[in-house]
């Protein structure tokens, strides 16, 4: 067996009976406070963290060496929205979040709201990173950002939870998991914000995340919207550490895909304290979500060479097509109209553009209207679907 650190073995913390009236009690789990050393037993879990961060810093060359590389960002934090929002039973699909409110049925506009509402909290997050750092504040801000305006607008956006909450169940005490009570809260987050500032533990960053991760989603401190604001701190510690440049690890994609194992480990780690064995699924998420990023983006590299090859016959107009096909990287959806207002030109001239990049087989119409068409770069959007 081989140590990183010699120390008594993890325990995750308690279960405890709670009263909550006559006649009435149920079971809540009190997690073990973090800000501790951590004690990793598998060599496996080393072999995994070596490969995860020699991967993770190959993605994050990309996003430094790439020409244009905010403008390619924001599809990987839609996808992102569009995966972390399906793991809680969304139905968003990626070109669904990239349409204007009005084309999407109104069946699905909540589903909707949603997914944008976590682009807009993960964009605001990565400016504020600037100012603040990763923090108990920073998570209730951004989780404002997440539930205003939609269904979970009642459930006391950016407001640390007052009330027990719990998790399956059709009540607290058939419940599959019920959280620490509220009035735990204060001191346990206070706990994750020192494990996570304290340098001195000297445990690995990536393993860190692993069990912050765990310990968020164990306190599960906001009425609703917990597990996409745990998903979202993932790639704000990454970028703090400076592991991560830009927001290019959509690690959601990874947990949505293996959904119950996701969860089951959350589970194994507060019923048979077994931490390692998340740490290790965390891991193996981060090689496997880095692989796939670099990939994607060899192949938007190899499309837009493509693309700009195409471009280059179009004379005079070369200039603002490349313009306009620099933006469709950020929004490969658009209307003329989106064009003209993209690259400041007249509606006249975006739409003579338009019409050449669908001549060229760049964009598809997609809407069938005789106005006010949509016109998608079709072979873009598909890198980024399932």
């Amino acid at each position: 067996m081989w140590y990183i650190y010699r120390m008594k073995p993890f325990v995750s913390g308690t279960y405890k009976k709670i009263h909550s009236g006559e006649d009435s009690e149920y079971t809540s789990f009190f997690p073990a406070h973090v800000n501790r050393p951590f004690v990793v037993q598998d060599q496996s879990t080393i072999m995994l963290l070596e490969e995860a961060t020699r991967l993770l810093g190959e993605l994050n060359a990309y996003s430094r060496l790439v020409p244009d590389i905010d403008y390619f960002i924001q599809m990987h934090v839609k996808s992102e929205a569009v995966s972390s929002s399906r793991i809680e039973g969304t139905r968003t699909e990626i070109d669904e979040a990239l349409l204007p409110e009005e084309e999407i049925d109104p069946e699905r506009r909540d589903d909707w709201r949603e997914v944008r509402n976590y682009i807009t909290a993960m964009n605001w997050s990565v400016e504020e990173l600037a100012r603040l750092p990763v923090s108990a504040r920073l998570m209730k801000d951004a989780h404002a950002r997440l539930l205003t305006g939609v269904r979970g607008k009642h459930k006391k956006p950016g407001e640390i939870r007052t009330s027990q909450n719990w998790i399956g169940g059709s009540s607290i005490r058939t419940a599959h998991f019920v959280p620490p009570p509220h009035e735990a809260i204060g001191e346990l987050l206070s706990d994750w914000e020192k494990c996570w500032h304290n340098a001195s533990l000297n445990i690995p960053i990536l393993i860190k995340i692993a069990i912050m991760h765990y310990q968020f989603e164990t306190i599960h401190p906001f009425l609703d919207g917990n597990g996409r604001i745990g998903r979202l701190m993932i790639t704000l510690q990454l970028m703090e550490r400076k592991f991560l440049m830009k927001p290019v690890l959509y690690i959601s994609d990874y947990f949505e895909e293996h959904r119950q194992s996701y969860y089951d480990l959350l589970d194994r780690v507060r019923q048979q304290n077994k931490l390692e064995d998340w740490v290790r699924f965390f891991l193996e998420g981060v090689v496997m979500t880095s692989t796939k990023g670099k990939q994607k983006f060899e192949n938007i590299i190899i499309l837009r060479e493509h693309y700009e090859q195409k471009i280059s016959t179009l004379g005079r107009k070369v200039p603002r097509a490349k313009q306009l096909l620099i933006y469709l990287f950020s929004q490969p959806i658009i209307s003329v109209k989106d064009a003209s207002k993209a690259i400041d030109v007249s509606f006249r001239t975006a739409g003579e553009l338009v019409t050449d990049l669908t001549h060229l087989g760049i964009l598809q119409e997609k809407t069938g209207y005789s106005r006010n068409r949509l016109f998608e770069m079709k072979d873009y959007v598909a890198l980024f679907r399932k």
